[in-house]
């Protein structure tokens, strides 16, 4: 019995880690809340600041596994956007605007999480495991997010400045202009069927197959 209590106590987060997130979220929310609005946590990365936050202090598996299925690959694109932006070579776009100089410097700051996040995940599943169960939790929590934002979110709109619009990608790529390559009911389709498919299951099978079991 002790022997399980010191291998339960091994595995869990330090605690130095756990107060150092939470500053940075005391930071980052009400700011976020002022300059962004609440619907800005409708997108799939500030839910994983969240649901992160939660799983640090209850040493869940499972909340830190979700995240990390949900967004190690999105947010491995941004890393690799992010530094060939850097270089003047950018990717996919998708982190121009912290290139912006009129944007400011402190939200650029704040938005550096999307780098360091995804290593931070890491860590934790190592720390703690990878609970399989998160593919199908994450992808059911991903479809209510994609259809919240579809249905009841703004659209696409040049002029939106600093509020959120598009959420989640779920009229095209672009926050300027709704796509047109196809109906949009079939593009959120897509996206409902795809996301799961290209994004989650890839990195549930690397996880299961080399991250640790939670204790």
């Amino acid at each position: 019995m002790t022997a399980n209590v010191v291998a339960h106590a091994a595995n869990r987060v330090p605690l130095w880690l756990k107060f150092a997130y939470s500053a940075f979220m005391i930071v980052l929310v009400p700011v976020y809340w002022h300059y962004y609005g609440p619907t800005n946590f409708l997108y799939f990365c500030d839910v994983a600041l969240f649901l992160t936050l939660a799983g640090l202090w209850l040493d869940s598996a499972l909340l830190i596994s979700m995240c990390a299925v949900g967004i190690l690959a999105p947010q491995a694109l941004w890393v690799l956007d992010f530094v060939l932006n850097i270089f003047g070579v950018p990717l996919l776009g998708m982190t121009d605007y912290m290139f912006k100089h009129e944007n400011s410097a402190f939200l650029r700051g704040l938005s550096l999480f999307h780098g360091w996040l995804p290593f931070l995940l890491a860590y934790l599943v190592w720390q703690l495991g990878y609970d399989r169960r998160a593919l199908p939790a994450w992808t059911v929590l991903a479809w209510a997010l994609l259809l919240i934002c579809f249905f009841f979110m703004p659209p696409p709109d040049a002029n939106a400045g600093l509020t959120p619009v598009n959420i989640n990608y779920v009229w095209g790529p672009s926050d300027s202009a709704a796509q047109t390559w196809v109906s949009p009911y079939v593009w959120v389709a897509g996206l409902i069927i795809g996301m799961p498919v290209l994004l989650f299951w890839p990195v549930h099978i690397l996880l299961s197959l080399y991250a640790p079991k939670p204790a």
